[in-house]
C-alpha cells in the first residue's frame, strides 16, 4: 500500500508542536510495516537548509496548481532515516524565516490560506490520474486543517467544470487539535480555485466563511483523531468548537487512535542531551540528573524534596493559570517546580514574577529549548500537565519513559494514557501516574498533594516507576491501527 502522508510540519525539520513529533515518527513506523510511505511537506527554508542543495538540482515536476496560485516545483530528496520526502517548493509563498504560520509580528501570514491551499491542492492532485510523477498513492493521509482542503479536492474536484476523479486515491482526515480549523473570509473559494459545490454547507461552508478543516472533514473517505477519549469528546457541544453535528453525523468513520512517541530519542537509557543515563534497573542514577537540574535553574540542592516539571506552550488550554494559582500551596509540601514554554505574554510575566518571589523552589525558563526539556524529563521526579483539554498530549509519555510520573487532568489522550495511582490499581500493579478532574486548581493540588504522599514512600514510588516505564508507548500498535483505516478507507472508496 502507497501512502502520502501531507503535514505541515516534520520533525526534526521543522517543529512547533506535536503535529511534527507524530509527522516524523508514524511514517517510519508504517514503513517497518511494509507500507510505501511518503512525506508531503512545504520546502520552507529551515527545510531546504537542513536537507543540503540536491533536493533543488533535479525538480521532480513543475506544477501550476490554478491561475491565481504561483507555480511551485516538487522536489524529491531522501529525508531523516532514509524516509522519502516530497516537498512543495515555492519561494513567494514558503520562503520565509521562522515559524511556518507566523510572521515576525506573531500573526498570522495574511496569505496562509494561498499557502495552505496550494499546499492542498498539490496533495490532491497527486492522489488522481493527472499527478505529475509517476508514483500514485493508494491513501493521502491529511494531517490538520493545514491539508484540510485535500479530501475536498479529491472529492468534489480541482476545479469548476472540474469533475471529480473516477480513480483517485482515498483520503485520511486525521485531527490533531479541532480548536485550529483554518477559517478564512469566502474570497478565498474562488482564488483556491474551489468548486462552487465544494463550498456549502455539506463542504467547506462555515458561517459564510471558509473551513479547511470542515472540508477535510466532510469529505474524507476516514476521519482519525489522536486518542479514542479526545474521538468522543470532539462529538460533543464542550469540545466540538462548531463541528460536533458534522463529526457526530460522520461518527462511523471516525476512529481515535492514541500516538506513540520516538522510542528512540526519548530513551533515558541512550539520551545525549541528559547527565547521566539509566533504565528501570538503575533508577538510583535519575537523581543525578535531578541534582543537575537544580543547579541549572538556581534552585536548592536536596535530594528528598520532590521536583516538578513543566515543559509546555504557556496558554490557559494547558491550565498553566491552574498551576500559578496554587504554586505557593505546592512549595509548601515541600516541592520545587521547573517550567519551560513560551505563550501568552500574561501568563510568561506572572510565571517570572513568581520566580523571583521564590527564587530556590521555582525555576522559570520562557523559551524554547530542547536540551533543557530532556534534562527536566530525566531530572524531575513528576510532571505536571493539568490542560483543560488535551487530544493526545506527548510529554506524559516522554515522562513515563523517564519514569517521572505525570500529573494530568482527565481529558482526551492524558485520560488513555495515565493510569491513576488509586489503592486498587497499586495493589495490581497498574498505575503509571496521577489524574484528576475537573480541571481545577483545587483538584490540581489535591493530585499533586497524593502524589508526593507516595514519593515519601520509597517502595511503592520505585513500583510505580517501573510500571510508568514498561508502557508500550512506541508507534507500532498504533501504526497497525493505521494500516486497518487505510483499508478500509480504500474499500469505501
Amino acid at each position: 500500500m502507497k501512502v502520502l502522508f501531507a503535514t505541515s510540519e516534520f520533525a526534526p525539520l521543522i517543529k512547533t508542536g506535536g503535529l511534527a513529533d507524530v509527522s516524523g515518527s508514524l511514517p517510519l513506523a508504517l514503513a517497518r510495516l511494509g507500507l510505501d510511505a511518503r512525506v508531503l511537506l512545504p520546502a520552507y527554508p529551515a527545510v531546504l537548509r537542513q536537507l543540503g542543495g540536491a533536493a533543488l538540482q533535479k525538480p521532480l515536476a513543475t506544477i501550476a496548481a490554478h491561475r491565481e496560485l504561483p507555480r511551485a516545483q516538487l522536489l524529491g530528496v531522501a529525508g531523516p532515516q532514509g524516509l522519502p520526502l516530497l516537498l512543495v517548493h515555492c519561494p513567494e509563498l514558503f520562503d520565509r524565516p521562522g515559524n511556518p504560520y507566523l510572521g515576525p509580528d506573531g500573526r498570522d501570514w495574511p496569505d496562509n490560506d494561498l499557502r495552505f491551499g496550494l499546499f492542498s491542492r498539490v496533495a490532491a492532485l497527486l492522489g488522481t490520474p493527472a499527478s505529475p510523477i509517476d508514483w500514485h498513492p493508494d491513501v493521502v493521509h491529511c494531517q490538520d486543517w493545514q491539508a484540510g482542503l485535500a479530501p475536498l479536492f479529491l472529492a468534489r474536484g480541482l476545479g469548476a467544470g472540474a469533475p471529480p476523479p473516477l480513480q483517485r486515491a482515498a483520503s485520511v482526515m486525521t485531527v490533531h487539535n479541532l480548536a485550529y480549523q483554518g477559517i478564512f473570509p469566502a474570497a478565498a473559494v474562488s482564488r483556491l480555485g474551489v468548486p462552487p459545490e465544494g463550498f456549502s454547507i455539506d463542504g467547506a461552508e462555515f458561517y459564510g466563511n471558509l473551513s479547511f478543516l470542515k472540508g477535510g472533514l466532510a469529505c474524507a473517505d476516514a476521519i482519525t483523531t489522536v486518542s479514542p477519549t479526545y474521538a468522543r469528546e470532539i462529538c460533543t457541544d464542550a469540545l466540538g468548537f462548531g463541528l460536533q453535528g458534522l463529526l457526530r453525523a460522520r461518527a462511523a468513520v471516525l476512529t481515535g487512535i492514541l500516538n506513540g512517541v520516538d522510542t528512540g530519542y526519548w530513551d533515558p537509557a541512550a539520551d545525549p542531551l541528559i547527565v547521566q543515563r539509566y533504565d528501570a534497573r538503575s533508577l538510583d542514577r535519575k537523581r543525578i540528573n535531578k541534582r543537575a537540574l537544580q543547579a541549572a535553574l538556581g534552585l536548592t540542592m536536596d535530594d528528598e524534596t520532590p521536583v516538578l516539571g513543566v515543559i509546555s506552550r504557556l496558554v490557559e488550554q494547558k491550565g498553566i493559570d491552574l498551576i500559578a494559582q496554587v504554586l505557593d500551596r505546592i512549595i509548601e509540601q515541600p516541592a520545587q517546580v521547573v517550567i519551560q514554554g513560551l505563550g501568552d505574554r500574561a501568563i510568561e510575566e506572572q510565571l517570572l514574577a513568581l520566580a523571583r518571589q521564590y527564587p530556590r523552589q521555582l525555576g522559570v525558563r520562557v523559551a524554547f529549548d530542547e536540551p533543557l526539556a530532556h534534562m527536566i524529563e530525566a531530572g524531575a521526579d513528576l510532571f505536571l500537565m493539568p490542560s483543560r483539554f488535551e487530544p493526545c498530549g506527548m510529554n506524559q509519555m516522554y515522562s513515563q519513559r523517564y519514569g517521572t510520573l505525570p500529573i494530568v487532568c482527565r481529558t482526551g489522550g492524558l485520560a488513555d494514557s495515565v493510569v491513576d495511582c488509586t489503592i486498587e490499581s497499586l495493589a495490581a500493579g497498574t498505575a503509571t501516574g496521577f489524574s484528576f478532574s475537573p480541571a481545577s486548581a483545587d483538584a490540581l493540588l489535591a493530585a499533586v498533594r497524593r502524589a508526593v504522599d507516595l514519593y515519601r514512600d520509597p517502595a511503592a514510588w520505585l513500583a510505580v516507576q517501573r510500571t510508568a516505564m514498561a508502557v508500550d508507548v512506541s508507534w507500532d500498535a498504533s501504526a497497525l491501527r493505521y494500516r486497518d483505516v487505510y483499508e478500509q478507507a480504500v474499500l469505501a472508496r
